[in-house]
């Protein structure tokens, strides 16, 4: 009786390690699974941002170009009219100093 009961406990004994046996290998297996399925995720999201830094990059240096390029004919402009400005400026000046020249010459005439 002893001999059925401890093999009994044996037979029990090893159902039990390789019941263990096999959840240890599912478990082992869904975590590899989730591995892969974590390194899918993120091998696509590091794509996804790679792409939308590169297409950022790309409408950024668009947009510089043409801002500089409207820039560059707004300074045109601008140095153009100050230019004339200047000019016109510098005529009535140098009309004014004439002026004031010849009524100096006619007061030290007098």
């Amino acid at each position: 009786m002893k001999k059925n009961v401890l093999t009994l406990l044996a037979f029990g004994l090893f159902a039990t390690a390789v019941h263990a046996q096999e959840t240890v290998k599912k478990e082992a297996k869904n975590v590899g699974t989730a591995i892969e399925k974590g390194a899918k995720a993120t091998e696509k999201g590091v794509k996804d941002g790679a792409d939308w830094v590169g297409d950022k990059a790309k409408k950024g240096a668009t947009a510089t170009k043409k801002g500089v390029k409207k820039s560059t004919k707004w300074v045109g402009k601008t140095a153009t009219k100050g230019a004339k400005s200047v000019k016109k400026t510098a005529v009535k000046g140098a009309d004014a100093v004439a002026d004031g020249y010849k009524d100096v010459k006619a007061d030290l005439k007098k």
